[in-house]
């Protein structure tokens, strides 16, 4: 072929292809072209949808939050409209009130006045009708004084009579009450009462106890020691300071003082001066003065005697000398050196069983009455006494406490006070402790009876208990239940009035009916 003709194929062939090339390209890009129109056309569709999803919803959100606010404010607003209309009824009520109040305060005016002008009708016809009744009563009262055959005073007496009775029975019952209320709160009280009236008020000494008698060898010697013109009997008793009573008994003078000391060493000396013959005021004075020095001397030996007993050691020669003066003492007939004793051996006893010092409990026993043998000069409770007795000669501060508080009169700061206490009550309720002349101790016995026996409806009476209880049976007829409670409290206090005794006495009013019936 020629070359031209393979230029112009190969023109061709390159036009051909680049014809074929730029169709090919031209409906490539028509085609992207295409794509890339209906991609957009999606993508708007998208954002279109997404626009809208968008718009609804806020337009959702926006309805929600405008109905939240309008329920907010309807609820607000209904809220204030409820005060108010709260406040509006509060202020109808206080109106409604202050015009009842006012219609309340017009009626009571009228009332106030219409009862005013009642009154004084009232008091005009009750003047009339007293006038009346005193009239319609004297006529009454002689009506009555001629039925009834009774008088005014007669039927008063009558009246005074069923009062008294009625107002005896409320008595009765309402100390009934009291008694059964207070019964659980009152024994301590009365423990303590009793404790204080009793050391208080009782007396150290009885009638047997505050007199000595000295058998004369014949009635010779009473002129003698009453001397010239009374000089031997004058000098004897300001020497001894007791009385000297020279009476019609027979071979026998009495010495009468509260003293027992005072009354041993009067015993002793006239003794000696009767024996001696020489019976003179120089004498007396001499003789009286060598007697207190013996019993001095004595008195000591007396207290070492009785510490040596209990084996208690290194104590002051003066509480020493003061428990030897206890020989000479006596506590209601009970010898208070005895007395002692047995109390500090009591507790000694109970001291060891508790694991005590027995030698503190002993000493503390042993000095619990020492306040009872200071001279009457020194005033106050027995047992504070002897509290600053052993302080002020150093005894142990248990021992001081207990020698204290034995009878409650400071508080109890140790368990010896406790053993004190009790060993003290045991000792002097121990059976025959404390002695009573026979003729006295019947004599009170029967006047317990005799008062008991005074009251109108007492059957039987009884003293039990060596007189520290009297036991009343009545008539069931005549006495009723609260009738026997008034009839205990009258008897004990006819008895407080009318008797003298050491302690308390029970007594115990019993009411027993019985009813009997046989079968045949």
């Amino acid at each position: 072929m020629s070359p031209i003709i393979i230029i112009v194929a190969s023109i061709v062939g390159l036009i051909a292809g680049f014809a074929a090339a730029y169709f090919v390209a031209t409906k490539m890009s028509a085609a992207k072209i295409q794509q890339a129109e209906e991609s957009a056309k999606n993508i708007l569709k998208d954002a279109e949808k997404e626009a809208n999803n968008i718009k609804k919803e806020k337009i959702i959100e926006a309805k929600e939050e405008w109905h939240k606010r309008k329920l907010e404010f309807e609820n607000d607003a209904l809220a204030k409209r409820q005060k108010l209309q709260q406040i509006e009824k509060q202020l109808k009520s206080v109106e409604d009130d202050l015009k009842r109040k006012e219609n309340d305060l017009n009626k009571k005016e009228n009332e106030v006045k219409n009862y005013e002008e009642n009154l004084k009708k009232k008091e005009a016809e009750l003047t009339e009708k007293a006038k009346e009744i005193d009239t319609i009563i004297a006529e009454q009262m002689k009506k009555l004084e001629s039925i009834a055959g009774l008088s005014s005073e007669e039927a008063k007496k009558q009246l005074m009579e069923a009062m008294i009775n009625d107002a005896k029975q409320d008595a009765a019952n309402t100390i009934r009450q009291i008694r059964e209320e207070t019964k659980l709160k009152a024994n301590q009280e009365a423990q303590n009462i009793i404790v204080q009236a009793i050391q208080r008020t009782a007396s150290d000494h009885s009638v047997e106890t505050t007199v000595s008698v000295v058998t004369l060898d014949s009635d010779d010697m009473k002129g003698r020691i009453i001397g010239r013109e009374g000089r031997n009997i004058r000098a004897f008793e300001a020497a001894t300071g007791v009385d000297l009573i020279i009476d019609d008994t027979p071979e026998a003078v009495v010495i009468s003082g509260f003293d027992p000391f005072r009354r041993e060493v009067a015993k002793k000396a006239l003794e000696k001066l009767m024996l001696d013959g020489r019976i003179h005021p120089a004498r007396i004075e001499e003789v009286v003065e060598k007697t207190k020095k013996e019993l001095e001397e004595e008195i000591i030996k007396v207290g070492e005697s009785a510490l040596l007993e209990l084996g208690i050691h290194n104590m002051h020669k003066e509480l020493v000398r003061l428990i030897g003066k206890m020989k000479y003492r006596s506590s209601y007939g009970q010898n208070l050196l005895n007395h002692s004793i047995e109390v500090a051996n009591l507790c000694g006893i109970m001291a060891s069983e508790l694991g005590l010092d027995p030698q503190i409990a002993k000493r503390a026993g042993l000095l619990h009455d020492i306040g009872k043998c200071v001279d009457k000069e020194t005033e106050g409770p027995h047992a504070l006494i002897g509290f600053e007795l052993a302080k002020k000669f150093r005894e142990n501060p248990s021992v001081c406490n207990a020698i204290g508080a034995h009878h409650e009169d400071i508080e109890m700061e140790t368990p010896y006070a406790v053993l004190v206490q009790a060993s003290d009550s045991i000792s002097g309720a121990r059976p025959g402790a404390r002695r009573e002349s026979l003729e006295n101790y019947v004599k009170r016995l029967q006047k317990l009876e005799s008062i008991a026996e005074s009251f109108e409806g007492v059957g039987k009476t009884f003293a039990i208990q060596a007189g520290r209880e009297v036991r009343v049976i009545v008539e069931p007829e005549k006495v009723d239940d609260n009738t026997a409670d008034i009839l205990a409290i009258e008897i004990a206090k006819r008895i407080e009035n009318e008797m003298e005794y050491p302690g308390q006495i029970k007594v115990t009013v019993i009411r027993e009916k019985r009813s009997v019936s046989i079968a045949k």
